[in-house]
């Protein structure tokens, strides 16, 4: 399975060569808007920079081989009450599990750490403002127990909106030698990348 990150929230998960994108998104500074083709387009909750459609053609050409698992949540901390319902979606093909956790605003409960279930790659929002922040990331993190932690929805540079806090904010809950800055924005995720576990921060 491959992992490409295209900015923000927005993700290409492949597998034997079908396409899914998750959170395509518009209007984030210093991210491209999403455009392209894809087999299957999943959106966590329906705001701009997490389901922009216009410039996406969905395919549909085959069945998926991905197994999708959805769990209700929130994108804030007042029941949805300020922001509205987010849904978590858990990806498994291969034999890996993938999580993205969209625009997750609230620690989860023991109920939904059980819904999702094993994860081996956590896509987690980290950034603050509209989500978790840097330290309930981390928490929330421990909770779901992935093998690896992929940190998305921050600020870095001139990326990102400049409410959010960065993703150097969010790496210094770890130990340095967890956390791997990468040169590119794709991940094989194979077995050395699990073993390797830790935190790792995929570069557009």
């Amino acid at each position: 399975m491959k992992l490409t990150w295209q900015g923000h929230a927005c993700f290409l998960l492949e597998s034997d060569g079908y396409r899914v994108i998750l959170d395509p998104c518009k209007g984030v500074p210093g991210v491209k808007d999403t455009a392209g083709e894809a087999d299957a387009v999943y959106c966590s909750h329906s705001h701009f920079d997490h389901c922009y459609l216009d410039e996406l053609r969905v395919t549909e050409k085959r069945p998926s081989p991905f197994a999708v698992c959805e769990i209700a949540s929130f994108h804030d901390d007042a029941q949805g009450a300020k922001r509205g319902e987010n849904t978590i979606r858990a990806f498994t093909a291969e034999g890996i599990t993938v999580v993205h956790l969209g625009d997750l605003g609230h620690e989860l409960s023991a109920e939904q750490v059980a819904e999702i279930g094993r994860c081996d790659v956590l896509l987690i929002p980290v950034g603050g403002t509209y989500t978790l922040d840097v330290s309930a990331a981390a928490q929330v993190a421990v909770r779901v127990k992935p093998r690896v932690i992929i940190p998305m929805h921050y600020r870095r540079g001139e990326m990102g909106f400049e409410v959010l806090q960065t993703v150097e904010e969010f790496a210094a809950q770890y130990d340095a030698q967890d956390v791997h800055w990468l040169q590119g924005n794709s991940l094989e995720l194979n077995v050395d990348a699990l073993e390797r576990g830790g935190v790792v921060v995929l570069n557009l």
